[in-house]
């Protein structure tokens, strides 16, 4: 099974991303077992994160065949190639670099950069991504990503990021978001695994509605 096809089977069955911002190589695989223990099955540690290459490694070993795992904030080519040498198989971007992308498919990653146009949406599939980020959603609205779902290839995969609570998903849903990257809602630098736990927990019963 190839990455891009780990990466369908997991988002299909729960459509949410987790962002762990902030989090430590220290604290990441107890974390990272609250999330699966709450459904989730792809997670994201940012390369602004304290020692993320470790971070990812420890996930991608601890949650093998459990969870898919990559990074996000990724920026340059040669993050790409870090990251798969850390064991992850997903790179999150918050712009679409085209060479980002590319370099991402070229190493058998699954690519998902970040969107806030049609224009940008378009390049980004062009590219060979996987499926896209919107962000930051906070700038952006249900009826933005409704008139843009309308022009995108139906099977386009759009992923509302920034602000996303288990209060507020429905209108995003209802526009064709496909699932959410959950950022500071869900994980903040400090937090324990339980407290991570109970926040999955919402954000699990509110996608399930």
């Amino acid at each position: 099974m190839t990455y891009r096809q780990r990466f369908d089977e997991a988002f299909a069955r729960f459509p949410l991303i987790a962002i762990l911002r902030g989090v430590r190589p220290d604290e990441v695989v107890d974390i990272g077992e609250a999330l699966v223990s709450a459904g989730f099955t792809v997670i994201e540690v940012p390369l602004n994160s304290p020692e993320p290459f470790e971070s990812i490694a420890r996930l991608s070993q601890a949650l093998e065949g459990r969870a898919v795992i990559g990074a996000g904030t990724v920026l340059r080519v040669e993050d790409v190639h870090a990251v798969a040498d850390a064991g992850g198989t997903l790179v999150i971007a918050p712009n679409a670099n085209p060479r980002v992308i590319a370099a991402a498919v070229e190493a058998g990653l699954v690519a998902l950069p970040g969107i806030a146009t049609p224009t940008e949406a378009f390049a980004a599939i062009d590219a060979g991504a996987a499926a896209l980020k919107l962000f930051p959603a906070e700038g952006s609205t249900p009826a933005v990503l409704k008139a843009m779902r309308a022009v995108l290839p139906a099977d386009t995969r759009v992923l509302p990021v920034g602000g996303i609570a288990p209060d507020n998903m429905t209108p995003w849903r209802s526009a064709g978001a496909a699932g959410f990257g959950l950022g500071s809602a869900l994980y903040k630098p400090g937090m324990s695994a339980d407290e991570v736990a109970e926040n999955a927990r919402a954000f699990a019963a509110a996608i399930a509605r």
